[in-house]
């Protein structure tokens, strides 16, 4: 397998990895395919109003302090350090849309 390919297979494995450590499985509650862009926007959006949005293209938030599982805007408990990269992100807003306030 290609470098390419194995980061690419890595970043999705990581990315179900969390969505399964959130009690969650991959695409239960996944939007239809124009809620999945709308989601998706939305989240970017909200990154960029928060002034976040080039420190989530570096992977440089550490989503755990946006994340609560009760009270949002990030419905879920993320350990300290959960430092996603934006691909994972995004992911998560088109296999999970109920896990962001915004979706």
């Amino acid at each position: 397998m290609k470098k390419t390919a194995k980061k690419t297979v890595a970043a999705i494995a990581t990315a179900g990895a969390l969505t399964v450590g959130l009690g969650m499985t991959a695409g239960t509650a996944s939007a239809a395919p124009n809620e999945k862009g709308s989601c998706v926007q939305a989240g970017l959006g909200t990154l960029k109003d928060l002034g976040l949005l080039q420190q989530a293209a570096k992977k440089q938030i550490d989503y755990s302090t946006l994340a609560d599982a009760e009270a949002g805007p990030i419905f879920a408990d993320l350990p300290e350090g959960s430092f996603l990269s934006l691909g994972q992100v995004v992911k998560l807003h088109t296999t999970n849309p109920e896990l962001f306030a915004w979706c």
